[in-house]
């Protein structure tokens, strides 16, 4: 129990870092350029993607999917929190100095970027046959296999 949420932990920290330094960028090389920050926030949001893709894909394939995905929500939750309540703190922004459309954009941009990224992940290990539940089967598959037909006396 202590490694699961170790491992959650570590994920959440890793969405983090990720944001923060997607803003370190913006704010010291491109401050107050908009289209490069758009870029920049961009990229963060495909590299979360990215992150939570290979982490649906390296799940999936030890755990059933009830198991992990409750864990990836905790982890993509608390990422969230932390990346928009504290994320502008750390360059020196208020969190709320954009207006409420801004602050709900980034929630649901962040959602989109994360759902999207184990959707992905998922899928891909789903259509190669390596998640949980398709070797589950097969193993049960070989079993039933391997034990030759009970012959039965009338």
């Amino acid at each position: 129990m202590d490694g699961r949420w170790r491992d959650v932990g570590v994920l959440a920290g890793a969405l983090f870092a990720v944001n923060v330094v997607a803003r370190l960028i913006i704010r010291l090389g491109f401050d107050g350029d908009d289209t490069v920050a758009d870029r920049v926030s961009l990229a963060m949001f495909v590299v979360i993607g990215l992150i939570l893709a290979v982490v649906a894909f390296r799940w999936g394939r030890r755990r059933p999917l009830a198991a992990w995905a409750a864990d990836v929500t905790v982890a993509v939750l608390v990422a969230m929190a932390l990346t928009v309540l504290v994320g502008p703190l750390l360059v020196g922004h208020n969190p709320f100095a954009g207006g409420a459309g801004t602050f709900f954009a980034q929630i649901w941009l962040y959602l989109l970027a994360s759902g999207a990224g184990v959707l992905i992940g998922y899928l891909v290990l789903t259509a190669l046959g390596l998640d949980h539940r398709s070797q589950q089967l097969k193993r049960y598959a070989e079993v039933k296999a391997a034990k030759p037909r009970r012959v039965v006396r009338r």
